[in-house]
């Protein structure tokens, strides 16, 4: 297996050893932003743990005021992982997906930054895969897709299925972002590249996602894809609802007129 790999890597001008130099010099800060998963978060972080353990990472969590003790949970992580590599950076109440992207990165090391959610819909197991293409390819963006082979959905029924792969399908239509998901929150940034892109995101809430990516492929960003399964919430309840459909729209003019 370790020949087969170092082949493969070969065949990208890099033998293992190379790539494994590369890695310690790198650090990767993931931004979890959190509100009512204290059935989740625990797994989520030993997960983290177990797929990054040869990499350099911090995990900041991004909490906003959960009232069901998730903070707890993560003080909780601390006393396990350390309060260096699990940092809690709560705020209040919630003040929109955005705002806590922009909180997280205040407090990021890294350099680079990870997105992704805390309720296991994006599976840490596919972290090495963000990290290793955007190792072969120098991207500024890597996006999780659901909508590109080997990539999909488990979880949700035939409706909202329909309804997601609409709202992307009308968004490449009209946008013509260059990726197949745009409102997918499992991303790798450069972390100059996120800081430049979300200094220009007006959007806070649900269409936050895709306004970042339409951004970063308007200033010309490289944005590579890597194919994920996304899996629906097992505990817990979706934020999205009626009130999310109509924000999307309503963004999805705004960015069609401003970009």
């Amino acid at each position: 297996m370790a020949k087969l790999e170092e082949i493969e890597t070969e065949e990208h001008g890099e033998t293992t050893m190379s790539i494994k130099m590369r890695r310690k010099k790198k650090k990767y800060s993931i931004i979890i932003p959190t509100y009512n998963e204290r059935l989740n978060i625990a797994l989520v972080i030993y997960l983290v743990f177990k797929h990054l353990q040869d990499f350099e990472f911090e995990v900041i969590i991004v909490d906003d005021g959960s009232p069901d003790g998730t903070q707890d949970v993560i003080k909780q992580l601390q006393n396990v992982y350390g309060e260096d590599r699990v940092l809690l950076r709560a705020r209040p109440k919630k003040l929109g997906l955005g705002t806590a992207y922009y909180h997280g990165i205040k407090h990021a090391s890294g350099d680079f930054i990870i997105i992704m959610d805390a309720d296991l819909s994006h599976h840490p197991k596919y972290l090495p895969s963000f990290i290793r293409k955007q190792m072969e390819t120098g991207a500024s963006i890597v996006t999780g897709t659901r909508y590109v082979r080997n990539g999909g959905v488990h979880g949700w029924n035939l409706i909202r299925k329909l309804t997601s792969r609409g709202a992307n399908v009308l968004a490449q239509t009209l946008l013509w972002p260059g990726v197949s998901d745009l409102t997918g929150s499992f991303r790798l940034y450069e972390r100059k590249a996120f800081e430049d892109i979300i200094s220009s995101v007006v959007s806070k809430g649900y269409v936050f996602q895709m306004e970042m990516i339409v951004r970063a492929s308007r200033k010309g960003y490289h944005i590579e894809e890597v194919p994920i399964t996304f899996v629906d919430r097992v505990y817990g309840s979706s934020k999205l609802g009626g009130s999310e459909i109509l924000e999307y729209l309503e963004g999805l003019v705004y960015l069609l007129i401003t970009t």
